[in-house]
């Protein structure tokens, strides 16, 4: 057998496509499998998003309202169909109108924009306490306004967010703000003024 020439052998190109596609492969996958990651949290954001939207409307009426489970279990099955090890945490708080979805009034009599002592505030829950949310839980009565939130944790599809240190799980959460059909008289809650001592 003859040995080549050094020079013969710099020239020689044959196997180089191989030795680089072995260099930019592992690359060309981890590249894909984090843009495949990143893709499919919108993808599973969207398929929430509907479902809860569907979910809110059913259950604003008369006929679903005693039946929220059957709600749940709607969302739980349209985006376990795309996350198979998802977990799911559902939320309904209720107001009595759109105009009451925000902190209770205060009655600021020092003007610094916090409730002090002395002062008092609109109880528009009935709790007795200050919130800056003042909702009851449930889906509420007739003509009540609900807010359904739908919570999700599931498994990221790819391992390379683990690889570059994120959590091996991706949070997602949907909601929706709707008011219940009048199917009868909605309870009028009077609201109690409070003043702090």
């Amino acid at each position: 057998m003859r040995m080549r020439s050094p020079r013969h052998v710099y020239r020689d190109r044959r196997g180089v496509s191989v030795t680089e596609f072995a260099l930019l492969a592992p690359v060309l996958m981890m590249l894909l499998m984090g843009l495949g990651d990143l893709l499919y949290q919108p993808y599973v954001q969207a398929i929430l998003d509907g479902a809860v939207q569907k979910a809110g409307r059913d259950s604003t009426l008369e006929e679903n309202a005693s039946d929220q489970r059957a709600i749940d279990d709607q969302v739980k099955a349209a985006v376990g169909s795309i996350a198979k090890d998802a977990t799911f945490t559902s939320s309904r708080e209720n107001y009595s109108a759109f105009a009451l979805i925000k902190p209770e009034p205060i009655q600021d009599a020092n003007g610094n924009g916090r409730l002090d002592s002395g002062e008092c505030f609109d109880d528009i829950n009935g709790n007795g306490t200050y919130d800056t949310n003042p909702a009851r839980m449930g889906q509420g009565g007739a003509d009540d306004v609900t807010r359904y939130t739908m919570r999700v944790v599931y498994t990221r599809p790819f391992p390379v967010a683990e690889l570059l240190g994120f959590p091996p799980t991706m949070t997602i959460e949907a909601s929706t703000l709707l008011k219940n059909q009048p199917y009868a008289r909605q309870t009028v809650r009077s609201i109690p003024r409070v003043c702090l001592p």
